[in-house]
């Protein structure tokens, strides 16, 4: 009576070798992002919080950190330097996003497939969004 009963899949964890291979929904990506991004904020934190406290104190240090941003420094130009920030900037509207999906999901606990698909693509262009409008500001677009 068994050997006449459909076979299910197997279903199996995939190693770091399958992840090439395989094919991952949207959600998951945004999921993993928001973790990477998290990672980024946690490790830059020092930096961006002596960064903000450094600027605050004068106007001449003020004044470094914009000419830093628009000029770059020694051996390091400034479009990398906005590139970076931009990356920054990324990495909080992303972070920003994805969390707030994450909490609306836990606040409805229903959450279905699709409802995880549309949220989670609809975060990623929000985050992709706030970060052309605050990275044309950065370039100087307005």
């Amino acid at each position: 009576m068994q050997d006449q009963a459909k076979k299910r899949p197997e279903i199996r964890n995939i190693g770091l070798g399958d992840i090439l291979s395989y094919r991952m929904p949207i959600a998951a990506w945004v999921s993993i992002l928001h973790r990477i991004t998290g990672v980024i904020m946690f490790i830059l934190l020092p930096f961006v919080i002596w960064m903000f406290d450094a600027s605050l104190r004068s106007k001449e240090t003020y004044a470094v950190f914009t000419n830093f941003i628009d000029n770059g420094c020694a051996f390091v130009p400034g479009w990398f330097v906005k590139l970076v920030c931009l990356g920054l900037i990324w990495a909080l509207m992303h972070h920003l996003c994805a969390g707030l999906r994450h909490v609306m999901a836990d606040v409805h606990h229903n959450v279905s497939k699709e409802q995880g698909k549309s949220t989670a693509i609809i975060s990623l262009i929000v985050s992709l969004l706030l970060t052309a409008g605050l990275g044309a500001k950065l370039f100087g677009l307005y």
